[in-house]
């Protein structure tokens, strides 16, 4: 069985980029799809790293004349909500942070991050959702070498809850 113990750097850099193209070309590098929330584990089957070292995307964890072995992140998939007035905001954190969502803020829109279906979450939210006090769009984010970049797949502010047989959370 092979066992990684370090990254060796990025595909990126002009000790790797050339001779992975050649392999990607001929059918021999494999790709191993890490969710992004792993990356910063060290420890998986078969990977061991030292302390220093993180998983990331584009890591080389193994490079010879025959084959290679690339990381690449799993999109990660966020819930882009924006509220319609300060009550609405306060509202919307206040369920956030109760349910204990991964979230992050930029201006005025909270983003939760979708570890699951968009319907659980919308679920919590159907009555601010279907009384349109706040927006929901889905947002698809590549993280590539440190940076993110974003497709915002837009959803009409009732399309998730009308979709949803029960818009509301039932007492959980």
């Amino acid at each position: 069985m092979l066992r990684i113990d370090r990254v060796l750097g990025s595909r990126l850099e002009s000790a790797f980029s050339v001779e992975i193209n050649r392999l990607e070309h001929a059918g021999a590098v494999d790709v191993v799809i890490i969710p992004s929330l792993d990356l910063a584990r060290r420890r998986r089957l078969a990977i061991a790293l030292p302390r220093h070292q993180k998983l990331f995307d584009g890591a080389v964890l193994l490079i010879d004349d025959a084959r290679a072995i690339v990381v690449r992140a799993a999109t990660e998939r966020w819930m882009r909500l924006e509220p319609r007035s300060i009550g609405d905001a306060i509202e919307l954190g206040y369920h956030a942070g109760n349910l204990h969502w991964r979230v992050r803020v930029q201006g005025e829109v909270l983003f939760v991050a979708l570890e699951g279906r968009p319907e659980d979450y919308t679920a919590r939210l159907g009555e601010m959702i279907s009384a349109r006090r706040i927006g929901v769009s889905i947002l698809d984010e590549e993280i590539r070498d440190g940076s993110a970049q974003g497709t915002d797949a837009h959803v009409h502010d009732n399309q998730i809850a009308a979709n949803d047989p029960f818009p509301h959370d039932h007492g959980h």
